[in-house]
């Protein structure tokens, strides 16, 4: 039900809050009120035109960081609900807020990025719910006889970081009957109530304090402190001083010759300031609006000795309850998936975002659409792709011909970018579009985020249908493609060995097929035998075009090979069979390295799995030589990072414009591992039935994977006594299980725990 609100958005005039260029003020507003009798419950209704923190009576109001989060404000803006009953007493109380730009107003984008993206001012909109012990009730808002002051925070934004002056801290300025004789009067400014929505997705929290692992000093003379892995978040530090005395903080993920490696941040300096007070027991500050990707800080204007227990770091992103593990015999390949697993973290904040650290932290279409099968298997994202999902549809439907942005909240980029302007069709990108909700359905039984989005699926391929016309072919002009394929230089990322035309209308057969399959379960049949037959022509069209005949396709590519099988573009048999030798041979060709980019990567190992080639799969998996999963791992790597090569082997920063240490996309492959190294798949929509299907390799013993499926917990392992394998399995109530085990014929079984004895294939 919709919320008939009636407060009104209080908001300091921005001529007061602007700074040069740079990152700007932010600001505190405040009010009193009376509760005329005790009060039995307090509800707070509350959401900001920028981003708040609530105080009432001098506490603080939940613990939800950077709220009320992004999304595409013009359509849908979101409000958070609390029960602030322990708050509020009988007599006079006080309530106010701490106000920034956050993404509203602050700097967004590369290139220099722009301000003032959803409007030139910041606000707070309140409503506060008072039920007395009487049975009266009252309502107090936001509106007339607020007041506005500057207060300590000097600078915050997102990319820039904060600065703070603790010098100008109004202590106790959301307590009753403080002196705000020198604020000014907060002005109202119109804002439509229909946008709101009641926030549907888990805030983002600080989740934990890690300590320093080393501190030391660098070559020009700075204090570094390593917190030994690549993380978002902020530091906390505790330090005592002289009044006026500045310390300063920057960030980076890497070190260069032992000084911080800034370049790979662009133009987000991502540095903190904060000036002392000059309390004798010292004081504690954490900046409150802003967030960093970094492993290292290095630390300026320290009074005196530094003590590595004074500075934390404080990890940030949404609070999704974790859901999946995986454990193996290989060291490194742990570790691979605890790096594809810490940066989801740190990439799930409010939104998907490709990176956390530059002047970037967009919800990139094409990363979440290749990582979506990995992230659901690893958190409950349910709620929070959801929730982006209906921020993509708002976005496309903006668009008017059904094509999505490539990032969603859709905001505009300074050119020069690679991207023409007028938000160009992008296949694979805009595929998320189709591809996210058919995941959730598949990983969540999820039929609900189907019906919602099924407009925005439909739309796209509708789009794309008539951009390739009856010829169903598609993608001539520029596209992303197989980004990053490690062929392409370090200044032209999009450089790839596929041609686009082929990813594209791979792409578009693909989401034709889900979008048909969409259409049966939401019993829209004409919808179902339309989008199928669309489908079959459209596969058609690409093997008259890139088919050679007897599995051999024109571009003699792996990530060509990949999208024909994954996406069954091949559907006969004997030429799956010769497309998958093709694709073994190709990859043995190029000794067992990455030779895929952004999309072909994903589908690799499942095309040669599905062909009888599981062995190159894992030396794909296992290959230690750059391009690979592992030459991260051997370089110290503690994320996933942007491209293969972030770093070179020399320890040297890639010289390309793009160089991310902290991007998941490239971890998709955690899904295979899932999958096939330890066995655990949904073979029916939210693992009603599992396929345990595990294929050893890679000179593996064992492997187990543990998920939190909807009907509960499931636990799969296997491990190798003497020539057989031993598997053991757990199903969940209302659960059936298919265990496929090489060399055996496959079994059905039922909930309760099972043990299987398997065949190894000799090599």
């Amino acid at each position: 039900m919709h919320h008939h609100w009636t407060a009104r958005v209080v908001s300091p005039p921005p001529a007061a809050l602007a700074r040069g260029s740079g990152a700007r003020p932010a600001a505190l507003l405040r009010a009193e009120f009376t509760a005329h009798a005790p009060v039995r419950s307090a509800t707070l209704r509350v959401t900001a035109l920028g981003v708040y923190e609530m105080e009432i009576n001098g506490r603080r109001v939940g613990d939800h960081v950077l709220a009320p989060g992004w999304t595409s404000y013009r359509h849908r803006h979101r409000h958070q609900t609390f029960d602030v009953t322990g708050l509020i007493g009988e007599g006079r109380n006080a309530w106010g807020a701490h106000l920034a730009d956050g993404w509203y107003r602050g700097l967004l984008g590369f290139n220099g990025g722009t301000r003032d993206i959803y409007g030139p001012r910041t606000g707070l909109l309140a409503e506060l719910r008072l039920e007395h012990t009487d049975g009266s009730t009252r309502t107090v808002t936001t509106g007339d006889g607020w007041r506005w002051s500057h207060g300590p925070l000097l600078a915050s934004g997102l990319y820039e970081g904060e600065e703070y002056d603790a010098r100008r801290e109004r202590t106790g300025f959301s307590t009753p009957g403080y002196d705000d004789s020198a604020w000014e009067p907060a002005g109202t400014v119109d804002f439509d109530t229909a946008v709101l929505f009641p926030a549907d997705s888990p805030p983002v929290r600080r989740i934990e304090h890690l300590a320093p692992v080393a501190v030391t000093t660098s070559p020009t003379g700075r204090t570094v402190l390593d917190f030994g892995r690549n993380l978002v978040g902020r530091l906390r530090i505790r330090v005592r001083g002289e009044a006026g005395h500045t310390v300063t903080l920057r960030h980076a993920e890497v070190l260069e010759d032992g000084d911080l490696c800034l370049r790979p941040l662009r133009h987000a300096t991502a540095t903190d300031r904060y000036t002392l007070r000059g309390d004798p027991a010292g004081e504690e500050w954490e900046p409150r609006f802003t967030f960093h990707g970094f492993r290292y800080a290095d630390v300026e204007g320290w009074p005196g000795e530094l003590d590595p227990a004074d500075v934390s770091a404080v990890v940030l992103h949404s609070d999704l309850r974790r859901t999946g593990w995986f454990a193996c015999s290989d060291p490194s390949l742990e570790r691979l998936h605890e790096n594809v697993v810490r940066g989801m973290r740190g990439n799930f904040l409010d939104v998907p975002t490709d990176c956390p650290q530059r002047d970037e932290r967009l919800g990139w279409t094409g990363d979440v659409q290749v990582f979506a099968p990995t992230a659901s298997y690893l958190y409950d994202v349910r709620d929070f792709l959801r929730s982006w999902l209906r921020d993509l549809a708002v976005d496309q439907a903006a668009d008017g011909r059904g094509i999505p942005p490539v990032f969603s909240p859709d905001i505009p980029v300074i050119t020069p970018v690679p991207i023409p302007p007028g938000n160009p069709p992008m296949a694979g990108w805009c595929d998320a579009a189709v591809v996210v909700p058919w995941v959730l359905h598949e990983r969540y039984g999820d039929t609900e985020v189907l019906a919602t989005q099924y407009p925005s699926m439909r739309a796209w391929v509708d789009a794309v249908d008539e951009l390739a016309g009856p010829g169903r072919i598609w993608g001539e002009g520029f596209q992303f493609g197989d980004w990053l394929d490690p062929t392409a230089p370090a200044d032209d990322p999009g450089r790839a060995m596929t041609p686009s035309a082929l990813v594209a209308t791979a792409y578009f057969a693909h989401s034709a097929r889900l979008l048909a399959r969409t259409a049966a379960i939401l019993d829209e049949a004409a919808d179902a035998e339309r989008y199928h037959a669309l489908a079959d022509a459209v596969r058609d069209a690409f093997l008259d075009h890139f088919h050679l005949g007897r599995g051999r396709l024109k571009e003699e590519t792996q990530t060509a090979y990949a999208l024909a099988l994954g996406f069954r573009l091949l559907t006969d048999g004997t030429d799956r069979a010769e497309a998958g030798r093709r694709l073994a041979g190709l990859v043995a060709d190029g000794g067992h390295r990455i030779g895929t980019g952004f999309l072909g990567t994903p589908l690799v190992c499942d095309a040669l799995t599905d062909t009888g080639h599981v062995d190159t799969a894992y030396r794909l998996l296992t290959q230690r030589d750059c391009p690979s999963w592992l030459y991260q791992v051997d370089m110290g790597a503690t994320t996933v990072w942007e491209r293969w090569d972030s770093m070179l082997p020399d320890g040297s920063v890639n010289p390309g414009e793009m160089t991310s240490f902290n991007h998941y996309a490239l971890g998709a492959v955690a899904d295979w591992m899932h999958r096939t190294v330890a066995g655990l798949a949904p073979a029916a929509p939210g693992y009603r039935r599992l396929l345990v299907r595990p294929r050893p390799g890679g000179g593996l013993t064992w492997a187990r994977a543990e998920h939190d499926t909807p009907y509960g917990r499931v636990e799969t392992g296997w491990h190798v006594r003497g020539g057989s394998l031993v598997v053991d399995l757990l199903v969940p109530p209302g659960v059936t299980a298919l265990v496929d085990l090489p060399g055996t014929r496959p079994t059905e079984v039922g909930p309760g725990r099972h043990s299987f004895q398997g065949r190894l294939p000799t090599p």
